[in-house]
């Protein structure tokens, strides 16, 4: 479909056209379809995950706001993961109790204060033990509260310069990518002007704790605080 047709069926969808709404819809399921298929892996039918994402799309369809000058695939994706995501957690096979959701917490917590600390990353025993849990409580806890994760982190704490950013396309088509890309993208952007700023200087820059703080005249370990708070508020956007 070209641009001129789909801004015109969104035009006449904003004002209620049920016939437009249903060939955006159609026009538009192979973008559900490929984003149903990060899901497949979860439990719950690809059709039904389909079904579900394109629940997703009719809410971006309805609410969506020309005015704005966002283009529609880029306001649509977050809401059809969203949605997709919301039923995973809400209503699909897998739930996250209470326990391991504070387990998973104290660890995380204990874990940054042993790095700043330290120094270093602590082995998995060292931090279920400085937790009172058991390794295989721990790795449980941390499995089902996994968190955002820096793109440049070392995989197993190595030098060897593999990085999750590395494997990121590993397995993933150009759709996907964008689909990632455009949903991170919309999550950043919704965030306060300090942390965007601090996201630009570490993530897209790549300047160190150090030169950031310098930059905006902060502290490293205010930096190092900050960088923990966004990764968390990503984290809800995000899940």
């Amino acid at each position: 479909m070209n641009f001129n047709k789909n801004q015109e069926l969104l035009e006449r969808a904003c004002i209620g056209d049920d016939k437009a709404t249903e060939e955006l819809m159609i026009s538009n399921l192979g973008l559900v379809r490929s984003i149903a298929l990060k899901f497949r892996d979860r439990g719950v039918e690809y059709e039904d995950l389909v079904q579900i994402g394109s629940i997703g799309m009719l809410k971006a369809i309805r609410s969506f706001d020309l005015s704005k000058g966002t283009a529609f695939s880029t306001y649509a994706v977050p809401l059809i993961i969203g949605e997709i995501r919301r039923f995973l957690r809400d209503d699909g096979l897998i739930k996250v109790s209470r326990v391991y959701k504070q387990q998973g917490a104290l660890l995380m917590r204990e874990r940054e204060k042993f790095i700043m600390e330290n120094g270093c990353e602590p082995h998995l025993e060292e931090l279920a033990k400085i937790c009172g849990l058991t390794p295989q409580e721990a790795t449980i806890a941390m499995d089902a509260t996994a968190c955002v994760n820096s793109l440049s982190a070392s995989i197993n704490g190595d030098d060897e310069g593999f990085t999750l950013e590395s494997t990121l396309c590993d397995d993933k088509n150009e759709i996907d990518v964008r689909i990632e890309h455009i949903a991170l993208s919309q999550a950043i952007s919704s965030l306060p002007p300090l942390w965007r700023k601090i996201v630009t200087l570490r993530y897209l820059k790549e300047y160190s704790q150090q030169t950031t703080a310098k930059i905006l005249g902060l502290t490293q370990v205010k930096i190092s605080r900050e960088e923990k708070k966004i990764f968390e508020a990503l984290r809800k956007v995000l899940s």
